[in-house]
């Protein structure tokens, strides 16, 4: 690879081995690192240029080409260049070509091989899932050997093998008490990619913060394939739970939606106050205030008048995700709505006392 870093000869035979060890297109897998090159030139070098890259594994080369339109006065010298320029390069180019200039930094091959480093990285993460969710939905409704994992809120994780399961309430016997490390046998109902749970999984497989015990995911609330909302809390006061699921340049939850196939997530930090909790749950629309009863567990919101569509979401989906997410029933009106229920109350309240 030009420019250091790497040794291009080894970068491109543990690519080549990836590849065929672990059935990835390489193809594919070159073509995700052009992208993610792209991404890392943009942010490193210039976030208006227009790049691309370009993997040669014959020549053992990555470079960063920029493409520049050929123009009589240059504004833009990250996108434009003169029809002198052009010319002193090939004096075929007239005004209106484009133009590519080899631009690869000299400290490329280290940033190269740190961009490619994470997309192998994603790529083997999801080859992974694909093998485990293939391996495990042939063996639906099959009995299997289990390890009690953990025990939360009455639900039971337990190891199967390379994965995951969950043993839901409903599913286990009342009159029996399982503890961790507890050997059982259970029977293989689903394996599901809807189910709450795996939203849980892949933001364990994503963020060291939860798998460590600092952030904590205390609800999901999810309808799968359009929208999920998560509630997360910290132990340590110095550490952001919502930003920790986030990721820096959102590249955790970015990471999660990209596999569960662009569905929406809302993260949202979990309060032991109910009313924050709620109104932190019906992100993203902004919440004037919340009063709750806490013997009918209930909740009366009241937003500004142009957030009230955003409050209730498409077809109600986002007050109804906030109430399954919170346990809480919620009930959401407008200021103005709000202030006319006042209005005619204490009219009401005015005939009567001159009745």
């Amino acid at each position: 690879m030009p420019n250091g870093g790497i040794d291009s000869n080894e970068f491109f035979s543990a690519l080549d081995a990836l590849s065929k060890e672990r059935r990835i297109d390489k193809q594919r897998l070159f073509n995700a690192i052009e992208q993610a090159l792209i991404s890392a030139y943009k942010k490193n070098f210039g976030k208006n240029a227009n790049v691309r890259a370009t993997i040669d594994p014959d020549k053992g080369t990555v470079e960063v080409l920029s493409r520049k339109t050929v123009v009589d006065a240059v504004e833009d010298p990250q996108t434009e260049m003169s029809l002198e320029e052009a010319r002193a390069i090939q004096p075929r180019y007239e005004v209106g070509d484009l133009v590519e200039v080899q631009v690869t930094p000299k400290n490329f091959g280290r940033i190269a091989a740190q961009t490619a480093k994470q997309v192998v990285v994603q790529h083997l993460r999801e080859a992974e899932r694909g093998v485990i969710y293939e391996e495990y939905s042939q063996k639906e409704n099959e009995i299997l050997t289990a390890i009690v994992q953990r025990v939360e809120n009455k639900q039971v994780y337990v190891e199967l093998g390379r994965t995951e399961g969950l043993l839901d309430v409903n599913q286990q016997m009342p009159t029996e008490e399982l503890n961790v490390n507890d050997r059982i046998k259970v029977y293989v109902l689903e394996v599901s990619r809807t189910h709450p749970g795996l939203v849980k999984r892949l933001f364990e497989l994503e963020v060291p913060e939860i798998v460590t015990g600092v952030v904590q995911i205390k609800s999901i609330a999810r309808e799968a394939g359009f929208r999920t909302k998560m509630a997360v809390v910290s132990t340590d006061p110095l550490i952001d739970a919502v930003g920790s699921c986030v990721g820096p340049r959102g590249m955790r939850v970015e990471n999660v939606v990209n596999e569960l196939k662009t569905e929406k997530i809302d993260i949202v930090k979990w309060s032991q106050n109910p009313a924050e909790y709620i109104a932190n749950a019906l992100n993203p629309a902004r919440v004037i205030s919340v009063f709750v009863s806490e013997s009918e567990k209930s909740a009366a919101v009241v937003v500004p008048d142009n957030q009230l569509s955003l409050a209730i979401g498409k077809e109600g989906q986002n007050a109804r995700l906030a109430a399954k997410l919170t346990g809480w029933k919620i009930d959401i009106k407008s200021q103005s709505q709000v202030e006319a229920d006042a209005e005619r109350q204490a009219a009401e309240t005015a005939e009567e006392e001159e009745a």
